[in-house]
């Protein structure tokens, strides 16, 4: 998976990095797993606006992923590495032996034609879903479960891997993307193998309409507005003294804001570099 820089034929392609599309093999979705897809547009059930400077957007279609891998022992090919618009990773569709049809993450080397399997009889390749008690210390993985049979709750994002480094008893030792290193049941289900697209953070938009046509609107500064709106607002001519702090107070930069008897502490051995 590649980028593409374009030449600057309008301000708004002067800047502009995307990726290239030459993996994908397919242009429309599995018709059976994909359903319509509502946008609130920062409202909530009564129509008041709770969040800020989201709405619009190109429409969407959203994908079932199936994270949970649970179909064991039974293999299933690789029909094709498809576009997902709600998360940047790309997806893959998988035929199953028996007739079942379902998308997964698309890890990085996963080709059209290759067979993955899920279970703990399962070999450690790539595409390959097995509990962490199976997998060999040192592997790449991506998709990890936080509790058996949840689902894959972490490291799902384009590019992304996590590591194995060791196991203690019922609990595994993961090096998380975030340089965090922290125990999980050796129970959970992990995929081998890093989150394909890669390149996905060197791209550039390039112009503010495509924060738009991805539903952001613009967001303006607390430091421009009145004091009545920010704790950081008002002020003769352009006046940004102060602590940096959110809308309702809570200082922006270096506040600690974990709880500090939060119950998943103790399964943190390491914490993330700041």
């Amino acid at each position: 998976m590649g980028i593409r820089k374009l030449k600057p034929t309008t301000p708004g392609q002067r800047h502009k990095v995307i990726g290239a599309f030459d993996k994908i093999t397919a242009s429309t979705p599995e018709k059976s797993l994909v359903t319509g897809k509502k946008s609130s547009g920062g409202r909530n059930n009564t129509g008041k606006m709770t969040m800020r400077y989201l709405g619009g957007g190109h429409k969407q279609k959203y994908r079932f992923i199936d994270f949970k891998r649970n179909k064991d022992g039974i293999p299933a090919t690789v029909k094709s590495i498809e576009y997902d618009p709600n998360r940047t990773s790309r997806i893959a569709l998988l035929y199953y032996a028996d007739g079942a049809k379902s998308y997964i993450i698309a890890p990085n080397g996963l080709e059209v034609g290759q067979t993955v399997v899920s279970g703990s009889d399962a070999a450690p390749e790539v595409g390959n879903t097995l509990p962490m008690a199976n997998i060999p210390v040192g592997t790449i993985i991506h998709n990890i479960e936080l509790r058996p049979g949840q689902g894959a709750k972490m490291v799902r994002s384009a590019g992304a891997f996590a590591q194995l480094t060791s196991k203690e008893g019922a609990y595994a030792i993961i090096k998380m993307p975030s340089g965090e290193t922290r125990k999980i049941l050796a129970a959970c289900k992990a995929t081998i193998g890093a989150v394909g697209n890669s390149d996905h953070g060197l791209e550039k938009s390039g112009k503010a309409g495509r924060s738009r046509w991805l539903g952001r609107r613009p967001r303006n500064r607390g430091v421009v507005m009145n004091p009545v709106d920010h704790p950081m607002g008002g002020g003769e001519g352009r006046a940004s003294g102060g602590h940096p702090r959110s809308r309702n107070g809570l200082y922006a930069k270096g506040l600690k804001t974990r709880a500090p008897k939060k119950h998943s502490s103790k399964y943190i051995i390491e914490r993330r570099k700041k």
